[in-house]
Formats: structure tokens, sequence, C-alpha cells
């Protein structure tokens, strides 16, 4: 099974607002980067594509460890609350309905194909690839013509 390291990240430019998405993929001497954006989106709905689209573009069931600055992303993963989210019929645990649902239906069966370790890591204290795909996600935040963000 191939290892691989993934990095994300999310921007808005307002929220909502014009938002971008980016992610850096490592794979031995490999590096891919992957970057899009969206109009009239969220911070957390941009973290969540950043996943998405990077599991996405893995073509065979790979070892992963990815690194994410969003403590939503991660902890949905990694405390249970996505299980929990489920359970109730998409209802948190004040009974009202799990934003980005569409989304979290889209990561669930990629997070399944993969063994995915969620690590976080502090936004804008260095890190280089967090640091790249905080520029790649503002750039595309800031493209003209972006894309409405429509929950599917």
């Amino acid at each position: 099974m191939s290892e691989v390291t993934i990095y994300t990240d999310g921007s808005c430019l307002g929220n909502p607002g014009p938002g971008g998405w980016a992610a850096v993929l490592l794979c031995g001497e490999t590096r891919k980067e992957l970057a899009g954006g969206y109009a009239g989106t969220t911070n957390n709905r941009m973290e969540l594509r950043a996943v998405i689209e990077a599991l996405s573009a893995l073509t065979r069931p790979c070892s992963v460890t990815l690194h994410t600055d969003s403590q939503y992303v991660r902890n949905a993963l990694t405390k249970g609350w996505l299980d929990g989210w489920q359970k109730n019929g998409w209802k948190t645990a004040a009974k009202k309905p799990v934003k980005n649902q569409d989304l979290w239906q889209k990561l669930l069966p990629l997070t399944q194909q993969h063994q995915v370790d969620f690590r976080w890591v502090r936004g804008h204290a260095g890190d280089p690839e967090n640091e790249r795909c905080d520029v790649l996600a503002r750039t595309e935040a800031g493209k003209p013509g972006l894309p409405k963000d429509t929950p599917s």
C-alpha cells in the first residue's frame, strides 16, 4: 500500500464569500498540487473540499497521513462527531441539522477507501506545506468568475 502525505487548507475572503481550497500530495519523490475555488462559500466548506479533492485524487487505496489546520474537519473525523451525526439522522447533539452534510457525505466513502491518519497542524505557524496550501487557496479565492458553491 502506497504511503501518501497530504496537506490541505481552505480559505474564504469573507465568511461567506469567495473561497478557495488547496492540497499538496507527497508520495516518495512525487509531488502534486491541487487547488480550486467557489463563490458564495464558507471557510469550513473549503476546508472540507480540500480534503475531498485530495483523497479523490488517489487512484488506489493508500495509507494517508493528512495534515489539516481545521479543527472542525479533524475533530469530526477523530472524535466521533461524524458517527454521532449519522446515527442522529444528520442532527447535532443540539438536534439541529448538521452543516455541510453534502460534503460530509462525499468525504465518508473516501475515508473508508484509504487508511487515513488525520493530524492537526497549526495554521500560519511556518509549516512549509501548510503555508503553500494557504497561498494556493487564497489565490483561488481571489480569482474572478468562480462557480457558485451550491450544496449537492
